[in-house]
């Protein structure tokens, strides 16, 4: 890689910040425009996220919940404002703006409860939460970096609940490719997802055009690649399976494929789902798939298919996003 010259570096950057504010700001128009939901009378949150049989999902950019027998019918809606929400075992993460041109990851007990926040840079994208609720995950799309065509580049974190830790970028860690050690500054992650014992996570990384899959450890801070062209890996309840998107002849610009990867055998599964799906599918249980479409006038609708390939994708709540089972 040539070094580039100060002027062109600037270049770059005026261009990217230019091109952040734009969508920054389309996000704002999007957010005045959308019909919005009022807060329960009283200023009372009556969404939980205690384990139940409901779904989380945003509604009009707001927290709201579901019952799973019914996902197309009444819903109770929160006054807490999120653009990403997920949540386990009773703690949530929410990434939620903080002033008209900054973020935050707040993390929230089982009544809403902001307890710990955390300013991050860019536009939220992805946020998980751990099975046991300890770990949560986040990664927001920024700019200015030179070493991407298209100014933008992503940052993933991950905090600790219990201890207070943050990993502030995966872009620390040391990384193993294909058995060997590797370094670039190209290096983006992004689509976290734990396992059971809160220390090993997927997630996709990419670098020199490429996306893989990759395996890291929290405590040894490293990761190493298992398989090429998985992005926003879903783990299994199970632990056996990861639901991802698949670009069409590993070609982003096509699209992507809703898949499932066996980890035992690598094996590959498109789901029943054709439509191209840029999203972190959700685990409803261990057969199906919850995950958001959005329309050609932009508003989103959750969706659900089978993961093993059978069936036909369904709707599941219109007007929402962001799904999330309160397990």
């Amino acid at each position: 890689m040539t070094a580039m010259s100060t002027r062109a570096k600037l270049a770059v950057v005026v261009t990217s910040a230019v091109l952040l504010g734009a969508v920054a700001a389309g996000y704002a128009a999007t957010a005045a425009e959308a019909p919005r939901t009022p807060p329960p009378a009283g200023g009372e949150q009556p969404v939980t996220l205690a384990p139940g049989p409901r779904l989380l999902a945003i509604t009009d950019r707001h927290v709201s919940t579901v019952a799973t027998t019914d996902p197309a019918g009444p819903r109770t809606v929160a006054g807490l404002e999120c653009l990403r929400v997920y949540a386990a075992a009773g703690t949530g993460v929410c990434l939620k703006p903080e002033t008209a041109w900054s973020y935050q990851v707040v993390v929230l007990d089982a009544t809403l409860r902001q307890t710990r926040a955390v300013s991050v840079p860019g536009l939220p994208n992805r946020a998980r939460v751990s099975a046991s609720g300890r770990m949560v995950s986040w990664t927001t799309f920024v700019g200015g970096d030179s070493y991407t065509s298209s100014g933008f580049s992503t940052r993933t974190g991950i905090l600790d609940t219990r201890t207070g830790v943050t990993v502030a970028s995966l872009e620390e860690f040391a990384i193993t490719r294909d058995g060997r050690g590797y370094r670039n500054p190209d290096v983006n992650y992004w689509g976290v997802t734990f396992t059971a014992d809160d220390n090993r996570f997927y997630a996709t990384m990419a670098t020199g055009g490429r996306r893989y899959l990759v395996r890291g450890d929290l405590a040894a801070r490293t990761v190493e690649t298992l398989k090429e062209n998985v992005e926003c890996p879903s783990l299994s309840p199970d632990g056996t399976r990861l639901a991802f998107k698949e670009a069409v002849d590993a070609d982003p610009a096509k699209g992507w494929r809703l898949s499932v990867l066996d980890l035992g055998s690598m094996r590959v599964t498109a789901t029943a789902e054709t439509r191209s799906v840029d999203d972190q599918a959700a685990w409803l249980d261990g057969g199906k798939l919850a995950y958001t479409l959005r329309r050609d006038d932009g508003q989103p609708d959750v969706w659900g298919v089978p993961a093993d390939g059978s069936g036909t994708a369904t709707l599941m709540i219109p007007g929402a996003e962001s799904p999330s089972p309160l397990t």
